[in-house]
């Protein structure tokens, strides 16, 4: 399971709609209690693809947030990316790069803007596994911090 605030899951739309046409992308940070990922934080990274159809994070900006996760006791829980006209599931290609068991793979489709759709997946060997999200209505206690 994956916890992130409403804050965050804003954040992650926001920037996904503000990268249209193109597939956004970024990482989440946070905490590992028993088998509950908790988001803290979410970083917005620059797609150096600059396709609509896949991504690749920008190294220089992936650094950085590991460094500031390691700084902050943090971990990185996983990453997101949108699917701008295609369903909320990994692609063969997601597949196909999801290197990390246990990273969490979590994908926006704005197939529908109107009503985005967030899923989460674990990803071994290929085999997909939803993994549940919970978007909680408000954590003051969460830090939090993005940038695109």
């Amino acid at each position: 399971m994956i916890i992130l605030t409403k804050e965050h899951y804003r954040r992650i739309l926001a920037h996904a709609l503000d990268s249209l046409p193109l597939e956004a992308c970024g990482l989440l940070v946070g905490s590992i209690e028993e088998d509950v990922k908790i988001v803290k934080k979410v970083y917005g990274l620059t797609n150096m693809d600059q396709s609509p159809e896949h991504f690749t994070m920008d190294p220089r900006e992936q650094f950085d947030v590991m460094k500031d996760a390691r700084k902050s006791g943090l971990v990185v829980l996983g990453n997101f990316h949108s699917h701008p006209a295609t369903p909320a599931r990994p692609s063969a290609e997601d597949m196909r790069l999801a290197y990390d068991p246990e990273a969490s793979y979590l994908i926006l489709s704005l197939r529908d803007q109107e009503k985005p759709v967030l899923k989460s997946f674990r990803i071994r060997e290929r085999e997909v596994e939803e993994e549940p999200i919970t978007i909680l209505s408000g954590n003051d206690s969460f830090e939090e911090k993005a940038f695109s």
